[in-house]
């Protein structure tokens, strides 16, 4: 929950919903790359279990793949959110 808007506050409130859309776009964000990193884990999973012989190699690199994307997602998250925490701090 936001902090109440005082009159000694920097930022207007458009500024504040603004913010706040941008964070709640951050974490949508920060959810497609789970959801996309988890259907790579399904397929690679699927390819390892169904085909193990042709599909190895695939499946592995599936979920290589699904761990980078995973771990790409996180630090685009920290780092957004990070600035938007900087821009919130930052008196006008």
């Amino acid at each position: 929950m936001p902090p109440p808007i005082s009159s000694q506050d920097p930022l207007s409130l458009s500024d504040r919903l603004a913010l706040q859309r941008t964070r709640l776009a951050n974490e949508r964000t920060l959810l497609t790359y789970v959801r996309t990193s988890l259907a790579l884990v399904g397929f690679g999973l699927a390819l390892l279990q169904f085909h193990p012989e042709r599909g190895g190699r695939l499946g592995y690199s599936a979920l290589a793949v699904a761990a980078v994307v995973l771990t790409v997602g996180l630090l685009r998250f920290r780092t957004h959110r990070r600035q938007l925490a900087d821009c919130e701090a930052l008196p006008n």
